[in-house]
C-alpha cells in the first residue's frame, strides 16, 4: 500500500513520517493545496492507494484575522485533495477535528450531528470535512492534539477536551492509516479520556497557571470531549488479528 501525506512538516505529519517512514510526503512548495493543478500533479504523478491530508491552517485565533487564508487552505485545498483522490481511486484519510461540535454536552459520538460552530478555525474544518466526503472513499479521523511539550503560560480549566500530546495521539492515527482500507467507517473519533485543558497541561508543564476560556480572546466550546468507542473496539480487532498472524507464523 503506497501512502502519501499532506502537511508532513507539521505536528502530526513529522510524528507520522517517523511512524511511517515509506510514506510520501512532498513539501507545501512541492504540492501547493491551494491549487488545484498543483495536487492534481504531484498525486497524479505518485499514485498512492491512501492519501492522508493532515495540512490544514491550525491557528484558531489567527483564523480570525485570516479568513481568506484559512478558508483557502482548510476548505478549497480539502477540495483539490477530494478531485485528486477521485481521479486515481485514492482513499482519502482526512484530519478533522473536534472544534466541529459546539461543546455543549462532550463525549461526541461519530454519529452526533456538528455544529453550530463557535469560531471561524471551526467553520473552515467542518466545511472541509464535507469537501472530504466527495471522496469517493474516505475516512474522517477526528481528532486533537497539542506539541509533545506544553507551549503556553496559562491553561483552561474549564475547556474539557480528550485532547492529548501528539507523541500519544499519533500512533493511533498511524494505526489508522495503515488498516485505511479495510476500515469501512466513514468517520472515526480517536483521542483520550475526557479531561480539562489544564489538567492535560499539567502532566508535562507542571507550574502552568490555571486560566478561564474568557482570557483566550477567541469563543472556545466548553466541552469537545470525544467518544472512543468505536475506534477502541477497532484497535482491539487489529490487535487481536495481529496476534493471531504471529502465532500461526512457522519459525525457520
Amino acid at each position: 500500500m503506497k501512502i502519501l501525506l499532506t502537511g508532513g512538516s507539521g505536528r502530526l505529519g513529522s510524528e507520522l513520517r517517523a511512524l511511517l517512514p515509506d510514506l510520501a510526503a512532498p513539501s507545501s512548495a512541492e504540492l501547493d493545496l491551494t491549487q488545484a493543478p498543483s495536487v492534481l500533479d504531484v498525486i497524479g504523478r505518485e499514485r498512492p492507494d491512501v492519501i492522508v491530508h493532515a495540512a490544514a491552517y491550525t491557528n484558531v485565533g489567527g483564523a480570525e484575522r485570516e479568513r481568506t487564508r484559512c478558508w483557502a487552505v482548510n476548505v478549497e485545498g480539502t477540495r483539490h485533495i477530494a478531485q485528486a483522490a477521485n481521479a486515481i481511486g485514492a482513499k482519502l484519510v482526512h484530519i478533522s477535528t473536534d472544534y466541529v461540535f459546539d461543546g455543549q454536552s462532550g463525549d461526541y459520538r461519530e454519529t452526533d450531528i456538528p455544529g453550530p460552530v463557535v469560531n471561524y478555525y471551526a467553520l473552515t474544518k467542518l466545511v472541509a470535512e464535507e469537501a472530504a466526503r466527495a471522496a469517493a472513499q474516505h475516512l474522517i479521523l477526528r481528532t486533537s492534539f497539542r506539541p509533545r511539550e506544553f507551549a503556553y503560560p496559562v491553561a483552561f480549566s474549564d475547556v474539557f477536551t480528550g485532547q492529548d500530546y501528539v507523541d500519544i495521539i499519533a500512533p493511533d492515527i498511524a494505526l489508522a492509516v495503515k488498516h485505511a482500507l479495510d476500515i469501512q467507517d466513514e468517520v472515526l473519533h480517536i483521542a483520550t479520556e475526557r479531561k480539562s485543558v489544564y489538567e492535560l497541561a499539567k502532566r508535562r508543564k507542571p507550574d502552568v497557571r490555571e486560566g478561564t476560556r474568557a482570557e483566550a480572546g477567541v469563543t472556545l466550546p466548553g466541552d469537545v470531549s470525544l467518544n472512543t468507542e468505536r475506534w477502541r473496539a477497532l484497535k482491539a480487532g487489529f490487535r487481536n488479528a495481529g496476534a493471531a498472524t504471529a502465532s500461526t507464523t512457522v519459525p525457520r
